[in-house]
């Protein structure tokens, strides 16, 4: 009997499993209409777009409007602080939701450890206009944050009109909204690892902290390899719902980012190939970003996407 294609063979699996993969058709048609479809628009950050116009622009201008952001100075001002923004970011709130998922892992008492959860993983289901109005509420001149300021020091801060706070302020706001939520992955991944490595741990004389070490991290380190890659594609795209609910212009120094620029000249000022041809180099930065995290991965761990 001769051996069955590679097209027959997975024709059979869709014959065999057609419930299962019918479940995809609409993610599928939903990234073609919203994720895919939209690409094709790209084509106007080298050609002119007039209102009214054609969508795929009135004439060809090549790389003229990568040309003027090249050498607008607002733009590296803007990519420097996004930069700056992503990193802090990354830096400080990737790490959170793993350190809090090992601790978790730690407690025994089943009924504290599922209120813990419960309670961190809120501030996730949250509206991000209602997260914002908590912030400008609590960091106003007669909020919370500024009671215990002032009853210390005798004097209160304007925190949303002094550059210098607003990264401190956003970070903080992501470490509490996400890092319940965040752990969700790594608390189902510490369930995979086998206790009969612990136990061999504990018999070599190796106590929580290098059990943690030598046998915890090792057995999640995947899923963090994974997500470290995932969120590298979206390091550029620092939350533009928030920071758009957040600044203004006296802050704009710490807290004008890409998304929030182009917003501004792309919806708010109507040059839309302009907005276009930055959006696409940011979106280039961050697949170049991508390959490079899963290259280095593979290279390091061993472990990779592909």
């Amino acid at each position: 009997m001769a051996p069955k294609s590679k097209l027959q063979m997975i024709g059979s699996l869709l014959r065999k499993d057609w419930q299962l993969y019918s479940l995809l058709v609409l993610p599928i048609i939903y990234l073609l209409i919203f994720k895919y479809g939209p690409m094709i628009g790209n084509v106007i950050a080298f050609r002119r777009f007039v209102p009214g116009g054609s969508i795929f622009g009135e004439k060809w201008v090549g790389l003229h409007y990568f040309q003027m952001f090249i050498h607008d100075p607002t733009f590296w001002r803007v990519f420097t602080n996004t930069i700056i923004l992503g990193g802090l970011t990354m830096l400080l709130t990737f790490p959170m939701p793993i350190i809090f998922a090992l601790l978790l892992n730690e407690v025994k008492s089943k009924k504290f450890k599922k209120f813990v959860q419960t309670a961190s993983y809120l501030p996730h289901f949250l509206s991000i206009v209602i997260v914002a109005g908590m912030i400008l509420q609590l960091t106003a001149t007669n909020g919370s944050i500024n009671a215990l300021v002032q009853f210390f020091t005798g004097e209160t801060i304007n925190f949303m009109q002094r550059a210098e706070w607003f990264r401190t302020i956003y970070i903080t706001s992501e470490i509490w909204q996400g890092m319940g939520w965040g752990a969700i992955l790594y608390l189902a991944a510490l369930t995979t690892i086998d206790d009969s490595l612990y136990e061999a741990a504990r018999i070599d004389g190796a106590n929580r902290w290098k059990q943690t070490l030598h046998v915890t991290i090792p057995g999640i380190l995947p899923t963090i390899v994974t997500l470290l890659i995932l969120n590298m594609g979206s390091f550029l795209a620092v939350g533009f719902e928030k920071i758009l609910l957040l600044y203004n212009p006296l802050i704009y120094e710490t807290s004008d980012v890409i998304s929030t620029y182009l917003y501004r000249v792309g919806i708010g000022s109507s040059n839309f190939s302009y907005a276009t041809a930055i959006g696409l180099f940011e979106s280039i930065i961050g697949l170049i970003l991508v390959f490079s995290v899963n290259a280095i991965s593979r290279r390091l761990t061993e472990r990779s996407l592909w």
